[in-house]
C-alpha cells in the first residue's frame, strides 16, 4: 500500500512539474515583445534571418517575431508605412522612393544585410561559355521597374555595352515570384531568377544558370531593414535587441559550412529537401553574398543612388544620414 501511494505522489509531483513548467514558459513568452518583420521574398538568400529565427535568437532578444512575406518592396514599403509591419526587409530603394514622395515619418534603414545581388540569370539550354553579349535581341523576364533585381540586371548590362531599351527585350510586367512559372510556361528565352527558383528550374530541366548577377555587379546594397523614425525613436531596445539576433545569424553563416548551414534553415523551406538548400547555400556563400557586419555604410549607400541614378529613378540624391542610421549596427558588433 505504501508503495502504491509513494508511485501516486510520484506521478503527482511529475505532473505538478510539468505544469509548472509549461506555464514558466507561458509566462515567458507571454513578456515577449511582438514584432511584425515584412520581408520581400522568402529565400535562403535571407539564410542570416532566419539562421536566428531558428536558433532561437531573437527570443533571447525578448522578440516573438512574426514573420510575413510581402512579395515586393513596394508592397513591404506599403505595411510599413502603414502601421502593419514593424519592421520592413527590402531594397532600401524603396526608403529613397518613399523620402522623395514626401513621407511624413520618414523610413529610416538601420542594418544591412547582404552585399551583392541574389538573382541569377537562367538560360533555356546550357550554356558554358555564356556572354551577356549573348543577350542582344533576346526576350528577358525581368523584374518590376525601379526595384532593385531590375536595376542591377540593368546596370551589368550597361556595364557590358549593352543598351537595356534598344538591344533586349526585358519583360516588366510579371510579378515577383511569377517569372520561373512563366519561364516554365515557355515565355522568354531568359529570366532573371532568385533561389530557390533557380535551383527548382535546373532539377526540372526547365533552365540551367548561366550568370550570377552578384558577381557581376559587383558589391552593392542589396537588402536592408528600415523602419519609420518614429518606431526607432520609440522602441530603441526593439531595434537593438532585433539587430543583436541579426548579428548572431551572420555570425553563424560567416563561420559554418554550407551542410550547418542548411540543417539549420531547413525548416523553413519544407518544400525543399536538404540537399537543394545546401547547393543554394553554397552558391551564396562562394559569392560572398553576406557581410560580416550589418554596417550600411555610405559609400554602399552613394553605390546604391548611382545605380538609381543610372536608371532614370533618382529625382535627387537623399543625404545618407537621412535615410541610414548605424548606431544599433555599430553596438551589435560589440557584443
Amino acid at each position: 500500500m505504501k508503495k502504491k501511494i509513494s508511485v501516486l505522489f510520484a506521478v503527482i509531483l511529475g505532473l505538478t512539474a510539468a505544469l509548472s513548467g509549461c506555464g514558466k514558459e507561458k509566462e515567458k513568452e507571454a513578456q515577449l515583445i511582438p514584432v511584425t518583420l515584412n520581408e520581400v521574398a522568402h529565400s535562403v538568400f535571407y539564410a542570416p534571418q532566419y539562421v536566428a529565427i531558428e536558433e532561437g535568437y531573437f527570443v533571447k532578444e525578448g522578440i516573438k517575431l512574426e514573420l510575413v512575406t510581402g512579395f515586393g518592396a513596394d508592397k513591404v514599403m506599403a505595411a510599413v508605412l502603414s502601421g502593419d509591419a514593424d519592421i520592413g526587409f527590402m531594397g532600401s530603394e524603396a526608403s529613397i522612393y518613399a523620402y522623395q514622395q514626401g513621407a511624413q515619418d520618414t523610413v529610416v534603414n538601420f542594418a544591412q544585410l547582404t552585399q551583392r545581388a541574389g538573382n541569377f540569370l537562367v538560360a533555356r539550354k546550357e550554356m558554358p561559355d555564356f556572354k551577356w553579349s549573348d543577350l542582344k535581341g533576346a526576350d528577358v523576364l525581368g523584374g518590376r521597374k525601379g526595384g532593385m533585381p531590375e536595376m542591377v540586371f540593368e546596370y551589368i548590362l550597361k556595364q557590358n555595352g549593352i543598351d537595356p531599351e534598344k538591344d533586349v527585350n526585358i519583360d516588366r510586367s510579371i510579378d515577383f515570384g511569377s517569372t520561373a512559372a512563366a519561364f516554365m510556361g515557355g515565355q522568354g528565352d531568359f529570366s532573371v531568377e532568385f533561389e530557390p527558383s533557380a535551383t527548382a528550374l535546373e532539377q526540372q530541366d526547365a533552365g540551367y544558370v548561366v550568370a550570377s548577377c552578384g558577381v557581376d555587379s559587383g558589391y552593392v546594397p542589396y537588402t536592408a531593414y528600415s523602419t519609420k523614425d518614429s518606431f526607432m525613436k520609440e522602441n530603441p531596445e526593439i531595434v537593438q535587441g532585433f539587430v543583436n539576433a541579426l548579428q548572431k545569424g551572420m555570425n553563424y553563416v560567416n563561420t559554418h559550412t554550407p551542410e550547418e548551414i542548411a540543417q539549420i534553415i531547413k525548416p523553413q523551406f519544407p518544400e525543399n529537401d536538404l540537399k537543394t538548400i545546401e547547393t543554394i547555400v553554397k552558391r551564396y556563400q562562394e559569392q560572398d553574398t553576406w557581410k560580416e557586419n550589418l554596417i550600411f555604410e555610405k559609400k554602399s549607400f552613394e553605390l546604391l543612388e548611382d545605380i538609381l541614378e543610372d536608371a532614370g529613378e533618382l529625382e535627387k540624391r537623399v543625404p545618407y544620414d537621412k535615410l541610414v542610421n548605424t548606431e544599433f549596427a555599430e553596438k551589435a558588433t560589440e557584443k
